[in-house]
């Protein structure tokens, strides 16, 4: 018998009960499709493909998931690798299963981006959107496309995401196979959006062993010293558990409450971050011991919770009452930590069977209550409703790669609980600032923010809010928001949901304002990069506008910031062309970042009279016996030159390199200014090189010498310089 066939009987030994014989049967004809499909694929491990496919479904086995899910799990690369068809799928398993293949099938061809496009396919029998494939669409860019498909399938049935995390934990305990480099990269987008994906949705199981298995790979090192430890100190920390485990027993017992107790497991990854987050050595972390106590009903946790206290001295602070107030993905319990007879900290976690049935398996818990015969799980509806509802500005991100950027900011992060003047409770994403509070409580209210009072004291509009704080918004009669609001170098909005609101407002602005604001705020950013001559029709083409005033109206309503137009600049992989039409077509790539046209093995220099950077347009300069010198093509110096036979083609390569550049700082002088910008540069990885000031009627004139990137590090570094107190300006200057 094939493996893959063992695999699969053990599959079929690992379905609920409750199965049907219809259920069982469909199961097993999605098996004998995806065995059929992927019959001549292998694994990079060199193992028949179809092995993946039934170690995903099994995942999904242990989360007693529908039969419908089970089979989507078997049949879930068929469409994206084989020749297998969506409407294959519908044809042969019905509208469910065709829905969760494709929720979890990558795009293979990005869409085309037009600003007036609309959806197609749609009502008419289609079984997929039609979608006009580009050649130019990057990696990254399909990535974050499919990302955005998935979560917005995951809004409408969440078994979508089930079998995402069950594919995604397969591959990754099998990811020793791949390559090094898509090793660190799957890990780091498995610990920034498929872990904090298993916690929102509940799912501990899922959850810790893909922080795990992510670390592995990401901080090799550090990983294998910490199971070292682990390795040393488990005999000594089983025997001291088993202690205290018979003592809370008897203890218990005596009381007439029934309780199963187990040590709680630290996990790898969370052992690292407390070390990290807290500033903590090995021992300060895993020296605190953990136990569970699961009881048979609410009274009895509380009642266990009163005779650890009335025997152990509770660590003030040390208490969380999450049975009254579940946390945001409405896992509940209650923790606490007591000084244990050896006087070291013992940490114990009290909930009921059904409690811990939501911690391990958190929205899939919901099949295992149907399983057991009861009702439907109360908090399934209201799991669904509140993901929802942290994603209700869906609709309004078009751009993939900022829809995953919110939902890290909106859905994945941890939240933090604020009041109102009233004392109503306000649920927001963790790191939330004053606006979002305002946007959450409403529209107008965000639209008209002044200022903001913190428990009573005035504070700064980018404040980081915190749980139990008491917020009171301070309005304007009128007006609306500021554009710094969306500039994400300020941080003055951290959610979607307030972002969404603000662009709503500026798109309702007349477009011959937003037009003349979008050209002013342009120019006065090149203006302030010195770069003097720009091609505005190309840069609209570049970024997918089909006219200029597109691209004006867009950059003044803010749906495009300027810091993606300053990125274009740093990106461009075409210059301005200064030389003549028939200028040579080949490159040949240097050591020192640039491309030389036409020519091998020649010295390029950077010039120092305009000291040029990535994003510049720029032209090399043939010296005689030092190579290629190169310059911004608006050079004072390039310019007088008449003997053009000299100048040659030249582009930016991708070498990885800082370039000092002269900036300019005008300010009204005041204590600790100096300081202030110094910790700015500094707490952006900026070296400076050269600092001169000079005062003169109160007015301080800072010139600095820098060492950034790029321009759009320089955009940054310069916005972020002029929001400082008593600063007129700052920009980049010429050398000299």
């Amino acid at each position: 018998m094939k493996p893959s066939t063992i695999a699969f009987e053990t599959l079929l030994e690992q379905l609920p009960e409750t199965y049907t014989p219809a259920d069982r049967e469909l199961v097993m004809k999605a098996y004998a499709v995806a065995e059929e499909a992927h019959r001549e694929q292998k694994r990079h491990s060199g193992e028949p493909y179809i092995n993946h496919c039934i170690a995903v479904a099994s995942i999904l086995a242990e989360l007693k998931v529908p039969a419908e899910v089970i089979a989507a799990g078997l049949l879930h690369d068929t469409v994206e690798d084989t020749s297998v068809t969506l409407a294959d799928i519908r044809r042969d398993f019905g509208d469910t299963v065709r829905l969760l293949v494709d929720g979890v099938t990558k795009l293979t061809h990005l869409p085309r981006v037009s600003h007036d496009a609309k959806d197609v396919g749609k009502g008419n029998g289609a079984d997929e959107k039609v979608i006009q494939p580009t050649s130019l669409g990057r990696k990254e860019d399909m990535v974050s496309e499919t990302l955005r498909k998935m979560f917005l399938a995951m809004s409408e049935n969440v078994d979508v995401m089930l079998i995402k995390l069950a594919d995604r934990l397969h591959n990754i305990r099998t990811l020793g196979h791949m390559p090094e480099h898509k090793q660190k990269r799957i890990a780091q987008e498995t610990l920034d959006i498929f872990a904090p994906l298993a916690n929102r949705l509940g799912i501990w199981q899922l959850k810790w062993e893909l922080e795990d298995l992510s670390f592995r790979y990401i901080n090799p090192e550090k990983y294998k010293e910490i199971v070292g430890q682990l390795a040393e100190r488990r005999p000594d920390r089983e025997r001291t558990l088993e202690e205290i485990k018979d003592k809370l027993i008897k203890l218990l017992e005596k009381n007439n409450i029934k309780a199963e107790i187990s040590g709680r497991p630290k996990h790898i990854y969370s052992i690292y971050k407390k070390m990290r987050d807290k500033d903590r050595t090995f021992n300060m972390v895993y020296d605190v011991r953990a136990v569970r106590l699961i009881v048979p009903d609410v009274p009895s946790c509380y009642a266990a919770l009163g005779l650890i206290h009335t025997s152990w001295r509770p660590i003030q602070g040390e208490f969380d009452d999450y049975i009254a107030a579940p946390k945001d993905n409405f896992y509940q319990s209650l923790h606490t930590a007591v000084k244990y007879d050896d006087k070291r900290p013992l940490e114990v976690q009290i909930r009921t069977p059904e409690m811990h049935l939501s911690a391990e398996y958190g929205i899939a818990a919901h099949w295992r209550y149907k399983e057991g015969g009861k009702q439907t799980d109360k908090n399934f509806e209201k799991h669904i409703n509140s993901l929802r509802s942290m994603m209700e500005w869906r609709t309004d991100v078009k751009d993939a790669a900022e829809f995953v950027e919110s939902m890290q900011s909106d859905v994945f992060k941890d939240r933090v609980y604020i009041q109102t003047p009233r004392g109503d409770i306000i649920d927001l994403p963790s790191g939330s600032t004053p606006i979002d509070f305002a946007y959450h409580v409403h529209t107008d209210i965000g639209h008209r923010c002044r200022g903001a009072k913190v428990n009573g004291k005035l504070v700064p509009l980018y404040q980081e809010l915190k749980t139990n704080d008491s917020v009171e918004i301070l309005t304007a009669k009128r007006g609306g928001p500021s554009r710094d609001w969306v500039n994400p170098s300020l941080g003055l909005v951290k959610t979607q949901r307030a972002r969404s609101k603000i662009k709503v407002w500026f798109k309702k602005q007349e477009d011959e304002q937003n037009l003349a604001q979008g050209r002013a705020t342009l120019e006065r950013e090149l203006q302030r990069l010195g770069i003097k001559e720009t091609n505005f029709e190309n840069l609209a083409h570049n970024l997918e506008y089909k006219t200029t005033d597109e691209l004006f109206i867009a950059l003044g309503a803010a749906d495009l910031s300027i810091s993606k137009v300053i990125k274009q600049f740093a990106e461009a992989e075409e210059i301005k062309d200064i030389l003549e039409p028939n200028a040579p077509a080949t490159s040949d790539k240097k050591s020192s970042g640039i491309e030389v046209v036409g020519l091998k093995g020649m010295l390029a220099n950077m010039a120092k009279c305009c000291a040029p950077m990535p994003g510049d347009e720029i032209v090399g300069f043939v010296t005689r016996g030092r190579g290629v010198t190169v310059h911004r093509h608006d050079c004072p110096n390039i310019l007088k030159i008449q003997d053009r036979e000299r100048f040659l083609k030249v582009d930016w390569g991708h070498a990885e390199r800082t370039y000092p550049i002269p900036i300019a700082i005008k300010a009204y002088d005041r204590q600790g200014l100096m300081v202030d910008v110094s910790k700015l540069l500094a707490d952006e990885n900026i070296n400076i090189t050269n600092v001169s000031v000079n005062i003169n009627r109160s007015i301080a004139d800072l010139r600095l010498m820098i060492e950034v990137r790029d321009l759009t590090q320089l955009s940054k570094i310069l916005n972020r310089i002029e929001n400082l107190p008593n600063v007129m300006e700052a920009r980049r200057t010429n050398p000299g």
